[in-house]
């Protein structure tokens, strides 16, 4: 089964640009193009993709608000946040809208392929440079909830980068099972991705920093 994938960006260079490097993977598939932040909550929700590519700076609705809706109402749905500069103040907006990535709009195919296929396996990719520079200014979640034994587990490994077929093979249960156990750490920790998660996990010394899964 491909990999569904919704493009948001408000100029058609770079939607014909992303839809040619993908869609030469075979387990990729553009389903859907948005040309704002608006239409892509709108493509979000009648489309249900595995992953949506997120420009930051868009006309009507932008990237972040953008993120943050789908996040918030689709919650199985991944966002890599997608722009033409790296800034911390974007970088750290795009991480609490819910982003699971961020990648500069000159990233090669190969990473990009690579990026998409992380977010839908649920592989948080962090350099340690991006990690350290994220847990000192994206703030800890608030009085979370106390996680079990199990979930507390699968978080530790999904901090060091597996995903989440590897997690379910290194604990010895079935993917649909690390699914809920994330969706439930995520509700206990009160965020909405898996790489907030992560950091949070770092932060409070549950995985180291340099055991992150890193982009290539």
């Amino acid at each position: 089964m491909s990999i569904r994938i919704l493009v948001a960006d408000d100029h058609g260079v770079v939607r014909r640009g992303l839809e040619m490097y993908l869609e030469l993977d075979p387990e990729l598939e553009i389903v859907g193009q948005a040309v704002d932040g608006a239409e892509a909550l709108r493509l979000a929700r009648e489309l249900e993709p595995d992953v949506v590519l997120m420009d930051l700076l868009m006309p009507t609705m932008d990237g972040i608000a953008a993120t943050k809706a789908i996040r918030s109402e689709l919650p199985d749905v991944e966002v890599i946040a997608l722009t033409s500069v790296l800034e911390d103040g974007a970088v750290f907006d795009a991480m609490r809208a819910g982003a699971t990535g961020y990648l500069l709009k000159d990233t090669d195919a190969r990473a990009l392929c690579q990026a998409v296929k992380a977010a839908a396996a649920g592989q948080v990719q962090l350099s340690p440079q991006v990690a350290e520079r994220l847990i000192r200014e994206v703030p800890a979640p608030e009085s979370p909830e106390k996680l079990t034994r199990r979930e507390t587990e699968v978080l530790q490994l999904l901090a060091r980068g597996r995903s989440n077929k590897e997690i379910a093979a290194d604990l010895s249960i079935v993917e649909k099972t690390v699914k809920t156990h994330v969706s439930n750490i995520l509700a206990k920790l009160g965020v909405s991705s898996r790489t907030q998660a992560a950091l949070y996990a770092i932060r409070i010394g549950l995985a180291p920093l340099d055991h992150a899964g890193s982009v290539k």
